[in-house]
């Protein structure tokens, strides 16, 4: 198993692969055929970014059950869908700045799906062919606003309310992954993803019969019971399994 970080160089990113613990610049295309090139030194200072860019994060809403019945909602017949702007996509260790005048602001703790090649109408039998791997997210919310708009737009749609990383694990199967969101020294989410309601392959089917997803889209996937407030001063974290921990402190706006 690869894991893809983007390592930050002068004003944008380059591509490294960690493979066998050991870290090497990726050499070819990262959402095509790459390779290990030339190893890093180990112990080189590596500033990490969020691992794509998307043009679009697509998010899928009460996707556990144990969550649902914390919102007090039904199951739901089909996947819950909306969307966060790419503004919203911040790397690791990047604040997640708050809005004073937005409410209770709470994290979600989630597996998200980084589209590696171009999916259209895809079937689920052939949709990990279209994804490139997986990594953590954090669906930051305004809770408030969430609970009085229609939609979730703006209560989602806040600047850095999706830190997005460490990596992008490649290879490792998302059907049975530990998941879990810390807040400082407090566990406050710990599932699995044996638990979603629709699985990975079914959410890229549902989303590209309606959607097209390019090359470093993510998905999404919900999160599991737990979700809490975040205030200025707290340092949120999200864990899973084979990928490693998504770590971001929240400041005031």
């Amino acid at each position: 198993m690869d894991r893809i970080y983007r390592v930050k160089q002068g004003m944008g990113g380059r591509y490294a692969v960690e493979r066998g613990g050991n870290f090497f610049w990726l050499r070819g295309d990262v959402f095509g055929d790459y390779e290990p090139g030339d190893e890093i030194p180990a112990g080189a200072p590596l500033k990490f970014l969020a691992p794509v860019s998307p043009s679009i994060v697509v998010c899928i809403g009460l996707n556990y059950k144990d969550h649902a019945a914390e919102m007090k909602k039904k199951l739901p017949e089909e996947p819950l869908v909306f969307l966060k702007p790419a503004t919203t996509v911040i790397g690791p260790d990047e604040a997640i700045r708050i809005p004073s005048w937005a409410g209770r602001i709470e994290h979600e703790a989630e597996m998200a799906v980084v589209i590696g090649r171009r999916a259209s109408n895809v079937k689920a039998d052939k949709a990990m062919d279209h994804v490139l791997g997986v990594t953590c997210l954090n669906d930051v919310t305004a809770r408030e606003l969430q609970a009085k708009d229609v939609q979730y737009s703006r209560a989602k749609g806040f600047d850095t309310f999706a830190p997005l990383g460490p990596c992008i694990a490649v290879g490792l199967d998302p059907s049975e992954l530990e998941i879990e969101g810390w807040v400082n020294a407090e566990r406050r989410h710990h599932s699995n993803t044996r638990e979603l309601i629709f699985p990975v392959p079914y959410l890229v089917e549902h989303v590209s019969r309606f959607m097209t997803l390019n090359p470093g889209d993510v998905i999404t996937t919900g999160t599991p019971s737990g979700v809490g407030p975040l205030v200025p001063g707290d340092r949120m974290m999200v864990k899973l399994q084979g990928v490693g921990t998504l770590g971001n402190p929240v400041v005031a706006a």
